[in-house]
């Protein structure tokens, strides 16, 4: 099952195209000096490669919904569902693939958009006071899930191409965001974890957790 677009995020090619032009026209003006935009565009094109991700694991397999380094594993309250869980947090630096993929089989059932600061991602408060575009996934098995994307320090722009009713199948992209950043998971607090502080994760391909 393919769950990407072919090796570079569309999201990317206005930032590619731009970036390339600059550094073909800068040699012409200023000689060598035009250096640093070829890197720039290279910079582009690394951030931006979307590489195809077969889903690992079972029905009840927590997918990383994110590449990145697991920054949280612990009880907290969800903010969105009210509720005790387990969250699981997962931090993008701009190295990171930004494509952003369900970590399961399920239903959106709400969306919410809450504008905000642009914190260090990795820090604690960037969950409540960065800017944030969450979504509340169903599964077939009535399990609740809070799957929430959060720009960072220098991340502006969060791209979530999810509607009310949406069905999202374990691995599927669903949004992008720009430039790094966190993604969230606050999952049944009976979840067993599969992930630690520090490690490092892909997604799609690695299991954070199992559900009850």
């Amino acid at each position: 099952m393919r769950t990407s677009y072919p090796l570079i995020a569309r999201e990317g090619w206005p930032f590619i195209g731009i970036s390339f032009l600059f550094a073909v026209l800068a040699p012409f003006f200023w000689g060598w000096w035009s250096l640093p935009f070829w890197l720039l565009f290279i910079f582009c094109l690394q951030f931006f490669r979307d590489p195809e991700r077969q889903p690992a694991g079972g029905e009840k397999s927590v997918l990383a919904p994110a590449d990145g380094r697991v920054i949280v594993v612990e009880e907290a309250e969800d903010p969105y569902l009210k509720r005790r869980a387990l969250k699981i947090s997962v931090f993008m630096n701009v190295f990171n693939v930004h494509s952003n993929r369900s970590p399961v089989d399920g239903t959106v059932k709400e969306r919410w958009y809450h504008p905000g600061s642009f914190f260090n991602a990795a820090l604690s408060k960037a969950s409540l006071e960065n800017e944030r575009c969450a979504i509340r996934l169903s599964t077939s098995g009535n399990q609740e899930i809070t799957c929430v994307q959060i720009a960072g320090l220098v991340a502006r722009r969060i791209l979530n191409y999810t509607q009310d009713g949406m069905a999202l199948t374990r691995g599927q992209r669903f949004g992008f965001i720009r430039f790094g950043s966190r993604v969230d998971l606050y999952l049944p607090l009976d979840t067993k974890a599969r992930v630690a502080i520090g490690d490092k994760v892909h997604a799609a391909t690695s299991i954070l957790a199992e559900l009850p």
